[in-house]
């Protein structure tokens, strides 16, 4: 039998903590954004990073940035992109400057759609937020999380 150290016990089941309250969070949203708006957590999570794009310099992500702020692949990124954009709430055009860069911005549908859906992402956020507080085990991370977005 070998010793475990405590402290690496203790991150091990904060982490595993942690991954439950991400779990929790994010099947809470899909169920309210599948329901609601007919869109996944990734879905809106790209809609929503496109669409803070702005056109001014580095106002527009390339494909790997994009990818990054999603937390998926590059490959996974671009078939997402792809069926929004056969959904009409994306479109890719040609970078001005290089024409190797392709960007991708969010359509007139898709900002309506995405304003639509931010109202009931809040919510869903909320009450699983809210729900995971009564847990003595997440009750520490919704916490952190709470604190993490409050200004100083």
């Amino acid at each position: 039998m070998t010793a475990t150290d405590p402290a690496l016990t203790a991150l091990a089941q904060g982490w595993c903590a942690l991954s439950l309250l991400h779990g929790r969070i994010e099947a809470h949203i899909e169920r309210a954004l599948q329901a609601g708006h007919d869109l996944s957590v990734r879905e809106y999570s790209l809609l929503d990073v496109l669409g803070r794009q702005h056109e001014g310099e580095g106002g527009h992500l390339q494909m790997k940035q994009v990818a990054d702020a999603v937390v998926l692949s590059q490959s996974a990124t671009t078939r997402l992109v792809t069926r929004l954009e056969d959904r009409g709430l994306l479109s890719r055009y040609l970078c001005p400057t290089d024409r190797r860069g392709i960007y991708t911005d969010v359509t007139d549908a898709g900002r309506t759609l995405l304003e639509q859906a931010r109202p009931t992402n809040e919510k869903a956020l909320r009450e699983a937020l809210d729900r995971a507080a009564t847990n003595p085990e997440l009750a520490p991370l919704v916490r952190a999380l709470e604190a993490h977005g409050v200004p100083a």
